[in-house]
C-alpha cells in the first residue's frame, strides 16, 4: 500500500474513483511478491504494478469493471496455453491469483482513514480481507497496539484471523490462510526499513548512498561532530552525533531496523552492539577481521550478551564477494541485509563458542 498511497491520495482529492489489485496468492516464483499493488482510475492512471507487466492490462479491464459494479472480484492467471498465444497468461512458469476491489466500497471506507494515519506515522499495520468463501470483501485492520476494526463476518473468524495477522506481522510476511469457509489474505504494512550505521566513517558514504535506492531510511550515529556532517552525508535522513548506545536505546529497535556497526573503535563498536543483538532488529552486523572474531565474541559476552543473542550477529559484516574498495564492501553489506530481510541467514560455523562450552 505504501507503494502506490500517494498517487492514490491526489486521485481521491480529485474525486475520482479508485481500484485496488494485489498479489494474494501464487504458486512459484514471480516478479512481484505477495501483497503488490496495482492501483487505477477509470481514466488510464496506474500506479504500482502486480507482475512487471505480463497481466497488466488485463487487471486494468478488469478494474473497470469492478468500479462500476462495486463487488471485488479474484482473478485467476497460470501459464499461456502455446496453442492459444492470445490467451492472458503468465510467462514465469508460475500461477498468480489477484484481488481486485473498489477503493470505495464500504469495507475500505471503515478502514482507509485509520489506515493512512499508520502509513502517515509509520507505524506497522496488516489488513486481513476474505477473498473466497463466504463474506468476499469483508475487511479487517489489525493496529500495532493489538485493537481491531473493521470485521471479516463473525467473532470467530476474527479473532482467529487476526491472532494469525499479529504473527506475520512479526515477520513481516503478506499470505493467505483458509479459516472454515473462507479464505483470508492479510496484508502486512511494515514501516519502512531502517538502517543505522554506527560509525561515520569511510565506508558509510557509500553505504548511505546504496541504501537510498533501495528505499532505507538511514540514519548515522557518531559522536564525532567533525565525522558526521551533512557535508560528507548528504543522503543520510538523520545524523546523530552522540554515544552509540545511549542512541540506539532511545530509538527502541524493532524488526524493521538493520544495525550495521562499522567505526572500528571498540569503545563504540561493543556497547552499540550489545543494545542492537538485545533488540528484535533483523540484521545486526559488525565490521572487522575474522582473525579477531574471538575477542570481540569474549568482550560482548562480559558487557552481558548471551550466546544466543551472539548467533545473530554478522561477523565479519557482509556478502561473501571478494570486495575490497568502500564502495563494493557497501554492497556486500546491503546483500546481506537483503538475505536478512527475506528469511535467508548467514553461515554461522565461525561463531566461536564459549570456551566453557
Amino acid at each position: 500500500m505504501r507503494e502506490v498511497i500517494a498517487e492514490i491520495e491526489t486521485w481521491r482529492r480529485e474525486g475520482k474513483p479508485v481500484a485496488i489489485a494485489t498479489n494474494v496468492k501464487r504458486d512459484g516464483t514471480s516478479l512481484r511478491p505477495l501483497g503488490a499493488k496495482m492501483a487505477m482510475t477509470t481514466g488510464m492512471e496506474i500506479a504500482g504494478s502486480v507482475t512487471g507487466g505480463c497481466i497488466e492490462g488485463e487487471v486494468y479491464e478488469q478494474a473497470q469493471a469492478v468500479i462500476q459494479s462495486g463487488a471485488p472480484k479474484l482473478l485467476q492467471y497460470g501459464i499461456t496455453n502455446e496453442e492459444t498465444p492470445w490467451e492472458i497468461g503468465l510467462s514465469c512458469g508460475s500461477s498468480l491469483e489477484v484481488f481486485v476491489e473498489s477503493l470505495d466500497s464500504p469495507q475500505w471506507r471503515g478502514l482507509y482513514p485509520t489506515l493512512k494515519t499508520c502509513l502517515d506515522e509509520n507505524q506497522p499495520a496488516a489488513v486481513g480481507t476474505v477473498i473466497a468463501g463466504e463474506g468476499v470483501g469483508n475487511k479487517i485492520l489489525i493496529l500495532p497496539d493489538g485493537r481491531t476494526l473493521g470485521n471479516l463476518g463473525s467473532a470467530a473468524l476474527d479473532a482467529d484471523a487476526a491472532a494469525w495477522a499479529r504473527e506475520q506481522l512479526r515477520v513481516q510476511e503478506s499470505g493467505w490462510r483458509t479459516f472454515g469457509a473462507a479464505d483470508v489474505f492479510v496484508d502486512v504494512l511494515p514501516p519502512p526499513s531502517q538502517l543505522i550505521i554506527v560509525g561515520a566513517v569511510h565506508i558509510a558514504i557509500p553505504l548511505v548512498a546504496l541504501a537510498k535506492t533501495l528505499e532505507f531510511r538511514t540514519i548515522i550515529i557518531d559522536p564525532r561532530e567533525a565525522f558526521a556532517t551533512p557535508e560528507r552525508f548528504p543522503h543520510a535522513d538523520e545524523l546523530i552525533t552522540a554515544w552509540p548506545s545511549d542512541a540506539l536505546e532511545k530509538l527502541r529497535l524493532d524488526e524493521s531496523a538493520y544495525v550495521v556497526v562499522i567505526s572500528h573503535d571498540e569503545k563504540l563498536d561493543n556497547p552499540a552492539l550489545k543494545v542492537a543483538l538485545a533488540s528484535p532488529a533483523r540484521y545486526v552486523g559488525v565490521l572487522g577481521a575474522r582473525k579477531n572474531i574471538g575477542k570481540r565474541f569474549e568482550s560482548l559476552r562480559e558487557l552481558g550478551a548471551t550466546d544466543e543473542q551472539l548467533t545473530r550477529l554478522q561477523a565479519p559484516i557482509g556478502m561473501r564477494l571478494g570486495a575490497v574498495s568502500p564502495q563494493e564492501i557497501a554492497l556486500s553489506i546491503l546483500a546481506a541485509m537483503v538475505a536478512a530481510k527475506h528469511g535467508m541467514g548467514f553461515d554461522k560455523t565461525a561463531i566461536p563458542s564459549h570456551p566453557s562450552a
